[in-house]
């Protein structure tokens, strides 16, 4: 009990929390473009950077609100640029986010002065009005969990409207939605301009959680996401739009959980992204797994059955 109570002590619970919930966005921009459009966005480490850098520099400017929504107008931007690429220029999913995602990084080193660290220790943020006015040692989590309760009651929302159910209609089957006069290059358009606005408001949130933005802060970003989707989908399941968008937002806490235990555990900082890539493999694995265990299981009762058969028989 006591070495349990060493691994999970409050302050890392919290911590757990507050960042499993800002990366939780990222997971809910990759379940919009992966599990509903069918479309690999590779524009989300380029993307993540680029809110963090813009909610920097605004928050430098005294503005610690008005970042959050230019770090989405931001991620909306470049997820535009990924959906022209796409549907304007006919170039494969896969090719549009990697290219976008390389240029962003003169974009992003643009818009940190060609400096890459920006420190905003000592300006208002978000967090700093919230402890004035709230205090004690919940007050981050409370913040956190304002804006991923607003996102997910939004998305729960958005994707049953008419649009919505268009851009989910999508990613099953474009050429029906077509079929049905609705443009598919609109959905897509649509739907990673909103991916991809969740994923800068995640940086802008990050950079004033830790009042620092860095220009490689977005590396490896899409295996956290990745891991944290994959996570929530094998805990909760499929249904409702609502219960998918609460699964992921459970994976992405549970996936910070690991994490802080793997850190607690002395794993070497430089084999966190193996960790990563463990988790992933894993939680893909662990459906198909199941399904051959469940084979398996099947085959084993109707052997034996087919044993004591025989043995009767005799």
């Amino acid at each position: 009990m006591s070495a349990l109570s060493t691994i999970f002590t409050m302050s890392i619970a919290l911590s757990a929390i507050e960042t499993g919930c800002i990366y939780a966005l990222v997971a809910l921009a990759l379940f919009i473009s992966f599990s509903l459009l069918n479309i690999a966005d590779l524009t989300t480490d380029g993307c993540y950077t680029l809110g963090c850098a813009v909610g920097a520099m605004v928050t430098l400017s005294g503005h610690p609100f008005l970042a959050m929504f230019a770090a989405m107008i931001a991620g909306a931007m470049a997820g535009y640029v990924t959906a022209f690429l796409q549907t304007k220029m006919g170039v494969e999913s896969i090719l549009a986010g990697i290219i976008v995602n390389t240029g962003l990084y003169t974009i992003n080193i643009m818009v940190m002065k060609f400096s890459s660290v920006v420190n905003i220790f000592n300006c208002d943020t978000v967090f700093r009005y919230a402890k004035e006015h709230i205090g004690g040692s919940w007050y981050k989590v409370i913040v956190v969990l304002i804006v991923i309760v607003l996102v997910a009651l939004f998305l729960s929302w958005f994707l049953n409207t008419r649009l919505g159910l268009s851009i989910r209609a999508t990613g099953d089957n474009a050429a029906m939605v077509r079929a049905s006069s609705i443009n598919p290059a609109f959905t897509i358009t649509v739907g990673l301009c909103l991916a991809n606005s969740l994923t800068g408001l995640a940086g802008c949130l990050l950079a004033q959680y830790q009042n620092s933005c860095d220009i490689n802060i977005g590396t490896g970003m899409v295996t956290i996401a990745l891991a944290s989707l994959i996570i929530g989908e094998t805990i909760i399941g499929k249904g409702g739009i609502l219960k998918r968008v609460i699964g992921v937002i459970l994976g992405s806490v549970l996936y910070r959980f690991i994490v802080a235990i793997a850190i607690r555990l002395h794993v070497p900082a430089e084999c966190l992204k193996l960790v990563s890539a463990v988790i992933v493999a894993v939680a893909i694995a662990t459906p198909y797994l199941k399904s051959k265990a469940g084979f398996w299981s099947a085959r084993m009762k109707r052997s034996k059955a087919g044993a004591a058969g025989t043995n009767v028989t005799e």
